[in-house]
């Protein structure tokens, strides 16, 4: 296989392209039953008569008892015998692999956004153009040796560094950086992440994430991989629509991990913090109640060291995202350093670039237990349809909304004496981040060793047999 060209995905269930394309057909159907109507008219009586008999003859014949099976693509639907029995196509088959993202082929699955960041994050930066990134140096895929995980033999490996540059002419003082939208939708998958190296420091808010922003909130979004200041825990984190609750859903046997808690949300009322209520971050509404404004519901690792700072000096880690609305569930798992991933991980890395009978397949049941949990689908708190039409997203952004509010609680005290104005968090964030920091310069950058997407087969299976596999996989 060319490695140029992007894995093409057979199993992918989104059905808008091929409803555009009934639609052009149902156009055309159209056109040609406005013409038969003309036609009818010259049909010989006769002839019409000939007609009828055979289709009589053809409903005698169909219509006898003889077992047969009727496959409507669309519906993914199949009838036999008599429809006593319904077969569906579920994806609830083996993972194979659809998208392989290393150094020769990563940006080829992606578009770069040109522009301002949004007003909802509000970074201190402006992504820029394909063009303008490799004119910058700014997306790089660079053979080098990583010290980290090869011998003293001089081998090299490839990887993917993402950058970003100081203010230029025209970008009005703000930072220039990358981000890199997916090509490809997504209702469900596993992303298996291979990181080296992630952004960190003050002021830096890298993420790795799942969202369909042009329907947000109602297709949901997933943060896998998010950065902020020098946060050094990792977490998953779900924003969505009304209705999407893992209150009472979620046991503890099924994680490692902990939700992450909201305390101090100021009162409707009277503005004051409220610190006397403490409560799990467990629903994904954005205005949910009792939390912060779109905090949603976050997972939280159990270990420290698997995000950050301490992430990048242990050379990185694994980061695993599964997303089985058929198996009712969202699963997230992080493993650094990278001698502590599961070996069939590691198979399925290596044998990637092998023919498809020749790969690992990547097989959850023998990572462990993840260390965040989300119920999804029938019975849970949260239909499956919160999270659809999403894509992958590779960012870096610079203070804003998020980091840059966390300036004062989460920056060395050296640097918030220094940069503070008038003791407003992100206007103290951005002076700093004018100034150019040598630490943004040196820590602030992605190295990716590649990305993996899976989705599982799709199946025949009995409408009775998904009810009670579902009710068995119920915790």
């Amino acid at each position: 296989m060319d490695e140029s060209t992007p894995i093409l995905n057979t199993v992918n269930e989104d059905n808008d392209i091929n409803n555009d394309n009934n639609n052009i057909n149902q156009n055309k159907s159209n056109d040609v039953m406005e013409g038969c109507k003309e036609c009818v008219k010259a049909v010989p009586w006769t002839l019409i008569g000939v007609i009828f008999a055979i289709a009589t003859t053809l409903t005698i014949v169909f219509s006898s008892p003889t077992k047969m099976v009727i496959n409507e693509t669309k519906k993914q639907t199949f009838f036999s015998d008599n429809n006593k029995s319904i077969l569906k196509r579920v994806p609830l088959g083996p993972y194979q692999l659809i998208e392989r993202q290393d150094s020769k082929t990563f940006f080829n699955y992606y578009e770069f956004y040109d522009g301002p960041d949004s007003l909802g994050s509000a970074g201190r930066n402006v992504y820029v153009s394909r063009n303008t990134a490799m004119k910058l140096g700014l997306t790089d895929p660079i053979s080098k040796k990583d010290d980290e995980h090869n011998d003293d033999d001089g081998e090299e490996e490839e990887f993917v560094y993402i950058h970003s540059t100081p203010p230029e002419g025209g970008n009005g003082g703000l930072r220039s950086s990358v981000r890199l939208e997916g090509k490809r939708r997504f209702n469900r998958g596993l992303f298996i992440l291979d990181l080296r190296h992630m952004p960190a420091g003050c002021g830096v808010w890298p993420a790795f994430w799942l969202t369909d922003e042009a329907n947000w909130p109602d297709n949901g979004e997933i943060d896998i991989v998010e950065g902020i200041n020098y946060q050094s825990v990792a977490k998953t984190a779900l924003h969505t629509s009304d209705k999407c609750d893992m209150y009472s859903h979620v046991p503890y046997w099924v994680k490692t991990g902990t939700w992450e808690w909201s305390t101090g949300i100021p009162n409707t009322y009277s503005g004051e913090a409220d610190y006397k209520t403490v409560k799990e971050s467990d629903n994904c509404w954005e205005k949910a109640s009792h939390q912060w404004y779109n905090q949603g519901c976050v997972g939280v690792s159990d270990q420290e060291g698997t995000l950050g700072v301490p992430l990048n000096k242990a050379g990185g880690g694994v980061f695993a995202l599964e997303l089985d609305p058929a198996n009712g569930y969202i699963r997230s798992w992080v493993f650094t350093p990278h001698d502590t991933t599961p070996q069939n991980i590691l198979d399925a890395i290596r044998t990637s670039t092998q023919k498809p009978k020749e790969r690992i397949e990547p097989k959850v049941d023998e990572w462990g237990l993840p260390y965040a949990y989300f119920r999804i689908g029938e019975g849970s708190g949260c239909t499956a349809n919160h999270f659809k039409r999403m894509r992958i997203v590779f960012n870096l952004a610079f203070c804003g909304t998020v980091a840059g509010n966390r300036y004062f609680r989460d920056c060395p005290k050296d640097i918030t004496s220094m940069f503070n104005v008038s003791n407003d968090a992100v206007a103290s964030c951005n002076a700093y981040m004018d100034s150019n920091p040598m630490e943004v310069e040196d820590e602030a950058y992605w190295k990716i060793k590649g990305l993996y997407v899976y989705e599982r087969e799709l199946i025949d299976q009995k409408e009775e047999e998904q009810e009670q596999q579902q009710e068995e996989e119920m915790p």
